[in-house]
């Protein structure tokens, strides 16, 4: 199924692309409505996509949850269509955003076979990457999900490692996945201290260390899960400099839309070679 940038109009693509304003484009948001923890109805969900658009996000990939307690629900097609439906949602209300298909897909030993069987999305729904969300609750390896993968020509994309206890306490296992050609992906909130100070420094530390490929909202709501890829992206930049956050921020979320291979800093791909790089645990 190809949903990626080519089925956005020519105003979309020139607005995602264009230069000056910062023009944002977010891979994790929970933002259908009545779907999973996101927006609980239309109303709501209308309400965060306008706060996104405030925000500077042009092009918002929905990433309802996949899998896990949702395994019974949110199937590949129903999440299609409720896109569908937001998107001509935000139509009629004059909201300036548009909505891909997506899902935060909770890691799981049938994900390849769900990905043949179109029963789980890939980012953007172009089939190239792929949104993984590891359980909060234990900590589990998944170097040969992100090889499985791989050779079905398919990225890893890990949300939020830097908000997962163990690995943000012991981050050397992500150097493996890494390895594999996973990439991450720290949220907005995390670089702002939204989500605590162990959070906070583990996403600073792997930003750092130029191991993040995305930054993204992972918004739920206007109150305690609000878009704040803004602030982020000045965060960003003023610490480790403009081109790096438009390459989180910007750059390399396009890449996805457009089914591109996504760009890796240079100490990045050094450390994959050398096995160095790796930040002290918070």
């Amino acid at each position: 199924m190809d949903s990626s940038i080519d089925n956005l109009s020519e105003t979309e693509r020139t607005s995602v692309k264009r230069s000056g304003q910062p023009q944002y484009i977010d891979i994790h948001c929970h933002c259908l409505a009545a779907v999973d923890d996101g927006p609980a109805t239309m109303d709501e969900a209308l309400a965060l996509c306008r706060g996104l658009a405030d925000d500077g996000v042009t092009v918002v990939v929905a990433t309802p949850h996949q899998l896990g307690r949702f395994s019974d629900c949110n199937e590949a097609s129903q999440i299609r269509e409720a896109v569908s439906v937001l998107n001509e949602e935000l139509r009629c209300s004059e909201i300036p955003l548009t909505v891909m298909p997506g899902g935060d897909v909770r890691v799981d030993e049938r994900i390849c076979q769900l990905l043949e069987a179109d029963r789980i999305l890939t980012l953007a729904d172009g089939g190239r990457h792929i949104l993984l969300e590891l359980p909060h609750e234990v900590f589990i390896d998944i170097e040969l999900l992100i090889g499985e993968l791989a050779s079905m020509g398919v990225q890893a994309v890990v949300s939020h490692p830097e908000r997962h206890r163990v690995i943000a306490r012991d981050p050397r296992v992500l150097l493996k996945w890494l390895a594999r050609g996973a990439h991450l992906q720290v949220t907005a909130g995390s670089l702002l201290g939204e989500f605590g100070s162990t959070a906070y420094k583990a996403a600073w530390h792997f930003l750092d260390a130029g191991w993040v490929s995305f930054v993204a909202t992972d918004a739920h709501d206007l109150h305690g899960r609000r878009p704040l890829m803004n602030a982020a992206f000045n965060q960003i930049g003023s610490k480790l400099g403009e081109a790096v956050a438009r390459k989180v921020c910007i750059e390399n979320p396009l890449r996805v839309l457009e089914g591109r291979d996504i760009q890796m800093s240079c100490s990045t791909v050094a450390g994959r070679r050398a096995g160095d790089g790796i930040p002290s645990g918070s």
